[in-house]
């Protein structure tokens, strides 16, 4: 790596710990290295511009967002958390088990950790806090549930990974439905002891008239992502057509059928999609920046020389980048890990006969771990902004479901075949480790 590199990672690193938006680091940093080396600046604009808008499937991204900013706002997740209820509601911490179970709901129709923490989170904190729920554990479990959003397909990860990769969309959302469900039993499985432990409450059993119309009024809503994944595999529709599809039946849902958004609404998601967008947007165009210097610089191909120079197993090499991952995610953004980090490890990861889809889905469940550990957990501090509870009380409150979910991690990097099993139902070939 030339010096140019190295100042070019050290500027970026330097002006990210002092606050500058990931994105903006990323291409200030890249401008410094073009000109230290004498080349065109103009390839800032070429790379990020080509690399944005020559690219289909990146369309997904946006309409994932607006459709999760549609049924925040039309307060559609309300439906959602009342046929949770209506489903785990009576066992003991029912709304501890609510929260999860609706987590896994809304992750089949948002894609985005954070549109579940700030949408159906902040309700979950303020019902479980007002049965009698200590506020650090309620909001610990909302912040640890939210990331079932990326891993259940639709998933704005795991399109990212899959441009990136050049692996299918499709395969990848499959691979992710078992580990997502998986993730949630394992957290309900932890409710579940501490509910026994602490006495938590047991919620009233609903009469039939009452679970007869929650369900009715959550069945259109439900309906979602079967509509959506059904078309996918189908193969009726690509997986950024789905997002259209997504998108367009929320809208409707929620402006003619629940009639739950008026026009200040539908401005008020159109700004907020807008925002959340373009932060995407300018992350991913200086990460092209920095992937194009770092292909210039022959980084990945040096790093898989010296990888295969230490004659590393598949196991071992999985072992190593979980851990690195797990380090590196409580302190570094998990888009930044996907967009700069991945790529460099791709070549190793196809050298050792890996398999893609095994290693994105264990790679993403990874980095959403990192989004809730301390101590630069954002969706820690995500939640905490939300419901006003302090970040050490929700952080006490954490470790016991931090432990779980790395453990099923590792459960789910070493047994392969548990990320898979779906995606070859489905005609998927896996690779065969060499």
């Amino acid at each position: 790596m030339s010096l140019a590199a190295f100042l070019m990672f050290a500027l970026f690193f330097l002006w990210s710990f002092l606050g500058m938006p990931i994105g903006h680091a990323m291409i200030a940093a890249g401008i410094v290295y073009l000109f230290l080396t004498g080349q065109d600046i103009g390839l800032v604009a070429s790379q990020s511009l080509n690399g944005l808008f020559n690219n289909f499937v990146l369309m997904a991204v946006p309409l994932f967002i607006f459709a999760a900013e549609i049924m925040n706002e039309s307060k559609i997740t309300d439906r959602l958390f009342g046929f949770a209820n209506l489903l785990v509601g009576r066992l003991r911490g029912g709304l501890a088990h609510v929260n999860i179970v609706s987590s896994i709901i809304f992750s089949g129709m948002s894609g985005s950790a954070l549109a579940d923490a700030a949408g159906p989170g902040k309700l979950e904190v303020d019902m479980m806090v007002k049965a009698g729920y200590a506020p650090g554990f309620a909001a610990a479990l909302s912040t640890t549930s939210a990331i079932i959003g990326p891993i259940i397909p639709p998933s704005i990860p795991m399109v990212i990974y899959g441009v990136i990769s050049n692996t299918s969309i499709g395969y990848l959302f499959m691979a992710g439905v078992i580990p997502g469900l998986l993730l949630g039993f394992a957290q309900m499985a932890v409710v579940a002891a501490i509910a026994k432990r602490r006495n938590f409450p047991v919620e009233a059993p609903p009469t039939r008239r009452q679970a007869v119309a929650t369900t009715l009024d959550a069945f259109p809503t439900l309906l979602l992502p079967a509509i959506m994944l059904g078309g996918i595999y189908s193969g009726a529709v690509t997986p950024t057509e789905a997002a259209a599809v997504a998108s367009f039946y929320a809208l409707v849902l929620a402006l003619f059928w629940y009639r739950s958004l008026n026009l200040r609404g539908l401005l008020s998601v159109l700004v907020l999609s807008s925002r959340a967008t373009a932060a995407v947007a300018i992350t991913i165009a200086g990460a092209l920046v920095m992937n194009w210097i770092v292909a210039a610089e022959q980084i990945p191909q040096a790093m898989g020389a010296w990888m295969s120079s230490l004659d590393m197993s598949p196991i071992m090499f999985l072992l190593m980048v979980n851990i690195l991952f797990l380090i590196l995610g409580a302190f570094l953004d998990s888009l930044l890990m996907l967009l700069i980090i991945v790529p460099i490890l791709l070549p190793t990861v196809a050298h050792l006969g890996i398999d893609p889809v095994h290693f994105g889905v264990t790679s993403i469940i990874n980095m959403m771990i990192g989004l809730v550990t301390p101590p630069m957990g954002e969706l820690v501090f995500l939640i905490a902004g939300v419901s006003g509870i302090p970040v050490a009380a929700i952080t006490k409150e954490l470790w016991i479901f931090l432990i779980v979910l790395i453990a099923l991690l590792f459960v789910l990097v070493f047994v392969p075949e548990i990320t898979l099993w779906l995606p070859m139902q489905m005609g998927y070939e896996p690779v065969r480790p060499l």
